[in-house]
């Protein structure tokens, strides 16, 4: 906040009469910190509110609104493009919300054009839990910093991350959005953690690793308040000074209590959805996640509260409670490439990092382990055959363990058709394909005849189904949907696709339709893969089960079964030609001793 202020002196009026700045924020606190701020920054410009009853007049140097503020009874009206110069967003990942759209709207600023106002946006990340892309609105990321990096370089605090098994069960727990593709549902999942004994291991955790160390400063994240209360309690049982903020303490009250946390008078300060964004209180030293969340943004918010630098602060320690990953959390191990459920022992950014490494090397040594064969040759070479067993291709196309993980975090029906490709069908034959690719990336060397290391990055394809005879392909050109660098980001932004374009009922997982018994035609066309002695019969398969099966046929297994079956082959021939060398090295060979009679 204090960097994007300082660009207004930066930017020139457009036009003699284009001078004004208007920033927009979506909470009450990031819009009072931005005021300040550009108090200091700017105390021989007029600074005017549009906040709650606070009416800016529309004319002042700089106007900090509140977009709700802003959106009430169309009060954007009062602002004339013509005399804006620059508008600045906070928290800028939220700009492509319909609330933000309809005041860039007024201002000319929803699509480009040369005579609009200046847009800058700002925010620490630039994904979305529903996968719309920022570039609705934004044209270039021109700066961008990585936080790991940030860290590394002394621009914020030191991070060290534990991870508690909190033992709560989320499977029961519902999620917002169109088919539960979204967050959870809060009342839901306040249920689901905000019990005695989870609150109880809570605070024994911050117990141990907090308070044994002598943290000062601890800010916990809650679900709802209910949970806000029962944990303070829970903390108060203890003999602990906790006390709570949350969206209904008024203003005065909650004024007082926070500048009582800043300046040390009691140790932990509990919240839900209060301080999740631009909130600056530099002497956290300790983040409590008693929420679980399958939003990464939120996530990184969460810890970013307790990043600032501070005089005597060395780090700051994120406790996670942890729950499992079917449900399809993220936790602090995922922002470091982990797995959801790893369980970490006080680790730094850095050695979080490391662990990833290592993790990763042990799943290819395992990998290595099942899936290579050494096999002999009669020269005595060696080399690797890797194949995945497989008796028949009906096996392949019933194997679901590609699509578990996809589900867990989708409420669509993927299909895995090959390692790194997940195809959701849609009506009438058109289809989205997922996949997993890797890019040459320019090397930041200053030497560039080094090959520049590849990235990996997910994009997806939407493919139309055309009528019959209108070209040769059945297909049009694939229409290129959204990339991605997290296959979680990936799936969220195709889901938020499919769910828009194509009805609930064709892609959903839930769908009753998947639960009936398999027509007719679906068992006629999977039997054709089937011993005669062995067919399927409508009371073997459902029909999301058979429509899965058969989507795998279409996208490719036939071609990966045959894949397989040349590498067993492979195998098998060599298997053979070392028995047969074997066998002729026994024949020749001449032992001592009597000759049999």
């Amino acid at each position: 906040m204090v960097i994007f202020t300082h660009l207004i002196s930066r930017i020139p009026p457009r036009t003699p009469t284009a001078t004004q700045t208007l920033i927009l924020a979506h909470r009450r606190e990031l819009v009072e910190q931005a005021a300040r701020h550009c108090a200091a920054a700017y105390p021989n410009q007029t600074i005017e509110l549009e906040l709650g009853k606070l009416h800016a007049s529309g004319r002042a140097d700089i106007t900090v609104a509140s977009l709700q503020s802003i959106l009430s009874k169309d009060r954007f009206k009062k602002f004339d493009p013509e005399r804006i110069k620059l508008v600045l967003v906070d928290e800028a990942h939220h700009i492509v919300a319909p609330g933000y759209l309809k005041v860039l709207e007024h201002l000319g600023l929803r699509h480009k054009q040369d005579d609009s106002p200046h847009l800058v946006g700002v925010s620490a990340t630039f994904s979305r839990f529903d996968g719309l892309r920022l570039g609705a609105v934004i044209d270039e990321i021109v700066y961008h910093k990585d936080y790991v990096d940030m860290i590394g370089e002394k621009w914020l605090s030191d991070v060290v991350f534990t991870t508690v098994e909190s033992k709560a069960d989320l499977s029961k727990v519902k999620r917002r959005g169109k088919g539960g593709s979204g967050e959870f549902d809060t009342e839901s999942l306040s249920r689901a953690v905000n019990t005695v004994e989870l609150n109880d291991i809570v605070v024994r955790a911050w117990m141990a690793k907090a308070q044994s160390q002598g943290r000062k400063s601890t800010l916990v994240f809650c679900v709802d308040l209910n949970h806000v209360v029962s944990l303070t309690q829970r903390f108060r049982y203890y003999g602990i000074d906790a006390r709570f903020v949350t969206g209904d303490t008024p203003n005065r009250e909650r004024a007082e209590r926070l500048d009582a946390f800043k300046n040390g008078e009691f140790p932990v300060l509990v919240n839900c959805g209060v301080f999740t964004e631009g909130t600056d209180i530099p002497n956290i030293d300790c983040i409590v996640l008693a929420r679980p969340t399958r939003s990464r943004n939120l996530l990184i918010q969460m810890i970013g509260r307790g990043m600032r630098l501070h005089d005597g602060k060395k780090n700051c320690h994120i406790i996670d409670m942890v729950s499992g990953l079917e449900t399809g959390i993220v936790t602090t191990p995922t922002l470091f490439g982990l797995d959801p459920d790893e369980i970490v022992e006080e680790a730094t950014a850095s050695k979080m990092y490391e662990l990833r490494d290592r993790r990763q090397a042990e799943k290819a040594r395992e990998a290595a382990l099942q899936a290579q064969q050494k096999v002999p040759l009669p020269s005595g070479r060696s080399y690797d055959v890797t194949f995945t067993e497989y008796d028949s291709i009906f096996d392949l196309i019933a194997d679901t363990s590609g699509e578990q993980h996809i589900r867990s975090i989708s409420p669509h029906s993927w299909v895995q058709v090959s390692p790194h490709k997940f195809i959701l069908s849609g009506p009438g034959g058109t289809y989205i394909r997922l996949e997993r690719l890797e890019e040459a990336e320019e090397s930041s060397k200053k030497n560039h005849s080094e090959p520049a290391e590849p990235k990996i990055v997910y994009k997806a394809y939407e493919v139309r189904a055309l009528p019959p005879g209108v070209a040769k392909s059945p297909y049009a050109t694939p229409r290129h949907i959204l990339t991605a660098e997290t296959f979680p980001d990936a799936v969220h932004g195709a889901d938020n696709y499919a769910s828009h374009h194509y009805p609930y009922i064709a892609i959903a997982t839930k769908a009753s339709w998947r639960s009936q018994p398999a027509s007719q035609a679906q068992l006629d066309f999977l039997n054709k893969f089937r011993p005669a002695n062995d067919k399927l019969g409508p009371e073997d398969v459902s029909k999301g089960r058979a429509t899965d099966m058969i989507t795998k046929i279409r996208h490719g297994a036939k071609g990966q079964f045959a894949k397989i079956e040349a590498l067993k082959k492979k195998k098998q021939k060599n298997m053979l030609a070392e028995e047969m060398y074997r066998q002729r090295r026994m024949q020749e060979m001449v032992r001592v001793g009597p000759l049999p009679s």
